[in-house]
């Protein structure tokens, strides 16, 4: 994927909490079977609608898109495509009276060599607000590259007029367990592992914060779910499932593929339940699809913030890659890029594809999540296989 030349956000809001429609381009409603609702709306590469306290970088023709926004978005899944044609022809997405479409408030870019305290800030993974100090606090994810593993805080200035401004205000090593800043990997002779920083979120009622690490596996380290100070002081590492975890012997295809781990966090609204999802599905969930086509599943697992225990963990299925793709069909991917509690039975889930013909893609989706308390919990399956799940 290209390097990026700049930094860009943007900033949503809704007129109704209870509804929400897509306005870009071409929107298409759609509702399928089961507890999982889609919405589609055609859009350029860019993408335009976003979620409550979230923030995506991504590689998106040469640009890094950077996702602030509208704190007013309660509900919404939408699916967004390549560029269309077609002439705009916005539908509404509920039914309910009030049918909100989301405008777009504005956006701020910055170029990627833009600096703070010294250091490159992009590119930017994840953003979380702190209410009580009204300060969003963002994660980079650089791997150390630029400079050691970091956090920034910032003030986001926005109104009914627009996004105005985003000013940084601290910069936050993110330190080892050791309370060491996280060394470069072209330091020589580097035997200790380089996180790579993906999810931030605060913890309610606490000077605390989590956030995650896809691993290093060729120093041996896995995923990891770290909690820290908000001065980035790491305090203790979170137990995840065995079957995230990295095995023993790397070669074996068995556990977390490296790059696709730990990719997205949320904590459910009453605090008492974090949410994480990995990006891809694990080596021995690939074969668990039969249909040409169709994406293996991805796990989201629930923890307890009390016992920091694994609770449950959901077998998500994403959308399956398009037919026909004949450019370099093997490095297509289709993935969970993030995740956000919406209220306490739903999660909104981020799916973000790529292939060589087609480009980048996103689709928000709705699903429920009560159902998985007691029949569909895969937290004991070591292997999903077709039928099991």
């Amino acid at each position: 994927m290209p390097r990026c030349h700049s930094l860009r956000a943007g900033i949503l809001r809704s007129n109704h909490d209870n509804c929400y429609a897509v306005n870009v381009n071409n929107v298409n409603n759609e509702q399928q079977a089961g507890s999982q609702s889609r919405y589609t709306a055609r859009a350029n590469v860019w993408w335009r609608c976003l979620l409550t306290l979230q923030m995506w970088a991504e590689r998106v023709h040469g640009l890094w898109l950077l996702a602030v926004p509208g704190l007013l978005l309660q509900v919404g899944c939408a699916q967004f495509l390549p560029s269309s044609t077609n002439t705009p022809h916005p539908t509404p997405t509920c039914t309910a009276r009030a049918a909100a479409e989301f405008s777009l408030l504005g956006e701020l870019r910055w170029d990627d060599q833009q600096s703070f305290a010294g250091t490159r800030v992009g590119g930017l993974s994840s953003i979380d607000y702190d209410a009580a100090f009204g300060l969003f606090f963002l994660v980079s994810d650089d791997r150390s590259t630029v400079d050691p593993a970091r956090a920034y805080t910032a003030r986001i200035r926005y109104d009914d007029q627009g996004l105005h401004e985003v000013t940084l205000q601290e910069l936050i090593w993110l330190k080892n367990s050791q309370q060491q800043r996280f060394a470069s990997p072209l330091a020589a002779h580097r035997t200790t592992p380089l996180p790579d920083a993906e999810a931030l979120r605060l913890l309610p009622a606490s000077s605390h914060m989590l956030w995650t690490d896809e691993g290093d596996f060729a120093q041996g380290t896995g995923p990891q779910l770290i909690e820290a100070d908000k001065d980035g002081r790491w305090l203790r590492t979170w137990p995840l499932p065995s079957v995230l975890q990295l095995p023993h012997d790397i070669t074996l295809r068995q556990g977390p593929r490296r790059g696709y781990t730990l990719e997205g966090m949320s904590l459910s609204p009453d605090g008492k339940t974090l949410w994480l999802s990995m990006e891809r599905a694990l080596w021995q969930d690939l074969q668990a699809t039969t249909a040409a086509h169709q994406a293996p599943p991805i796990r989201i697992t629930a923890l307890d913030t009390a016992s920091r225990q694994p609770l449950r963990q959901l077998a998500y299925a994403p959308d399956a890659l398009p037919k026909g793709l004949w450019l370099l069909p093997g490095k297509a991917m289709q993935g969970v890029s993030d995740i956000l509690a919406d209220g306490p039975e739903h999660l909104l889930v981020l799916e973000r594809s790529y292939a060589p013909q087609l480009g980048f893609a996103a689709r928000i989706y709705r699903i429920a999540i009560t159902a998985a308390k007691a029949d569909n919990d895969v937290l004991a399956l070591p292997q999903l296989t077709p039928g099991n799940h």
